[in-house]
């Protein structure tokens, strides 16, 4: 055996000086997790609605008594599809099922239990608590796909899953609620499996313990570890009011499969409060992206979208309604409110290169109360759901004209991604608008100015302006891009889906194979599909984020999916979708409707 030097046996001091740093690290991280979630193993006895709670409710609301309302006919009625459609709209299916297969066995291959598979690098990522999101959001897709064997798989997996214990110190209640509680009562509505019942009943009961504070409002951000040690904690004077407002579907329909009331009564109250502020806020009718939770106060910020942070909270008010068969009228009475504030202010009709358009796009208002308000003309890929809500609020509602505010919706989605050199829209952008209902043809000077006083230019005629605008690479119509990505998200989709189900209208099946034909070409890996960087670039010199969410396969293919499948699977008459595609059955359409949700 060769001698070791000193230099060498320096190396191997060094290296298990390390080795043990790593494993003693290790141990420190185990255990911060292990304080983080309360406990140290899996005690199969532990029981959330066991936990101890420092404020429990006085009284429980019981739901609604339901069945009061019958509603027109939501889908159109489709007639006899002739053979050559029926054989091009199943090749689309098709496609459509072999790209979520892909991303589903890379996920599973890689990543199997973990939240995400990272498209590029295909390592596992825990990012929304390390109970397998991509896992529980799937459950519902794997079974409308007809994946009944990768479906049996997921479930049993999805059983084995410890709430209690998370790779995270603050949870995301609403993303848990809409992903994961979500995910099981889908699955549970679609297969019958009362086991999946039994997992959402045991998530439910761990996140009725978020609205464990003085106010019984949730905390949007919430330790596990305090509430199983009973340190209280309190809802944030900062809530975004996506988030206070849009656990009102799975709550709901968990009291409804359940006959547990607790679930119903705990957001019974962020309606009553949502109900009564809605008058009293900067912009009747609209409630501010935040929140003064703490203090119950839904009126003091003056910041209106209804894009990101508070999307849902207004497409849940129609969905509301329908779910509980109108045995509460406030959801209507809100949506009311909500759109004709909405209509009069913030939808707009955007100055594009489109000749007799009529294509509409939500815009973001400020409110200054020594001033008008200040209409900021920013465009978001995330305010695409209006369409779709409108549409079906139209139906619902027996208001055509809100039908038409979706197709302009909706369109004006398209235009902003067909205005890319990828086909795809970015994630926020700005244009210039005229109000609903005025003229507002194609204006290039107009367009030219908003450029210029973006970037405090002269004006439509300065020297620079061709520069910046080329250097930018703004196509005609967008002002300015602030945030260039696409991030697989499925809004367009989701209008397009709902639009061609209620009008019966085949160009928005046309409309939804361009763009997933520009998606799948665009943002492929080598793995899956990730987060495009730049959509106006070149086609070739698109760059890939390492980021699948799971709502790529659970949303933006499932909606797809269901687009070119025949008209009656998963039915807008018999599902209500939550904001994360997950489709509920409307106790009033159960008899029947289980038997065509498989295909």
């Amino acid at each position: 055996m060769a001698s070791i030097s000193r230099h060498q046996r320096l190396l191997i001091l060094l290296g298990l000086f390390l080795l043990g740093y790593y494993f003693q690290s290790q141990r420190r991280a185990s255990a911060d997790l292990h304080l983080w979630t309360g406990l140290t193993s899996g005690d199969p006895a532990f029981r959330w609605k066991d936990v101890r709670l420092t404020y429990p409710p006085k009284k429980i609301t019981p739901l609604p008594p339901g069945g009061v309302q019958e509603f027109p006919r939501v889908q159109q009625t489709f007639g006899v599809e002739s053979t050559a459609d029926e054989k091009l709209r199943k090749s689309r299916q098709h496609a459509v099922k072999e790209v979520f297969f892909r991303s589903w066995k890379n996920y599973k291959r890689l990543a199997w239990k973990a939240d995400e598979l990272t498209p590029v690098t295909g390592k596992p990522k825990n990012n929304y608590g390390g109970w397998g999101a991509s896992l529980v959001d799937n459950l519902d897709t794997l079974w409308i796909m007809g994946l009944k064997d990768e479906f049996d798989l997921a479930v049993s997996a999805a059983l084995a899953i410890r709430f209690e214990s998370s790779t995270l110190r603050e949870i995301n209640v609403f993303e848990t609620t809409i992903r994961y509680l979500g995910g099981f009562l889908s699955a549970y509505d679609l297969s019958g499996d009362s086991r999946l019942l039994s997992k959402a009943i045991e998530l439910g009961d761990m996140l009725l313990v978020a609205f464990d504070t003085r106010n019984h409002l949730p905390v949007t951000r919430w330790r596990i570890d305090k509430s199983l040690h009973s340190k209280g904690q309190e809802a944030q004077d900062n809530s975004l009011l996506a988030e206070i407002g849009s656990l009102s579907l799975e709550f709901t329909h968990l009291a409804q499969l359940t006959g547990d009331d607790r679930y119903y009564s705990a957001i019974e109250h962020i309606t009553t409060l949502l109900t009564v502020q809605q008058p009293l806020t900067h912009l009747p009718g609209l409630w501010p992206v935040l929140l003064d939770a703490l203090d119950a106060n839904f009126t003091r910020h003056n910041t209106f979208t209804m894009g990101g942070m508070a999307d849902s909270a207004y497409e849940y008010l129609p969905k509301m309604h329908f779910l509980l068969s109108g045995s509460d009228p406030r959801y209507a009475h809100m949506y009311s409110l909500f759109s004709t504030t909405a209509l009069a202010h913030m939808i707009r009709t955007p100055n594009i290169p489109i000749e007799n358009h009529s294509a509409l796009i939500p815009i973001d208002i400020a409110i200054d109360s020594l001033a008008a308000p200040y209409l900021h003309e920013q465009g978001q890929h995330l305010s695409c759901f209006a369409g779709g809500m409108f549409a079906l609020a139209g139906r619902l509602l027996s208001l055509p004209s809100h039908v038409d505010i979706g197709r302009g919706l909706t369109e004006g989605c398209l235009w902003a991604y067909s205005a890319t050199p990828t086909g795809i829209m970015p994630e926020l952008f700005t244009v210039t608008t005229c109000p609903l209902g005025t003229p507002c043809e194609w204006n290039e000077t107009l367009w030219r100015e908003g450029v210029a006083n973006k970037v405090g230019l002269k004006g439509p005629d300065d020297p620079y302006l061709d520069k910046h605008i080329k250097a930018k690479r703004l196509p005609k119509g967008f002002t300015t891009i602030a945030d260039r990505s696409y991030l697989l998200r499925p809004e367009a989709v989701e209008s397009l889906f709902v639009m061609y189900r209620v009008t019966g209208e085949k160009r928005w099946v046309e409309a939804a194979w361009g763009l997933f034909e520009n998606i799948t070409r665009v943002a492929e890996t080598g793995l899956a599909w990730g987060k495009v960087l730049d959509v106006t670039v070149p086609k070739e010199e698109v760059e890939i984020g390492d980021i699948m969410e799971s709502f790529w396969m659970a949303e933006t293919l499932k909606y797809f999916y269901l687009i070119f499948s025949e008209p009656e699977l998963i039915s807008l008459d018999e599902y209500v979708f939550n904001t994360e595609a997950h489709p509920f059955l409307r106790p009033a359409a159960r008899t029947g409707a289980k038997d065509r949700a498989s295909n």
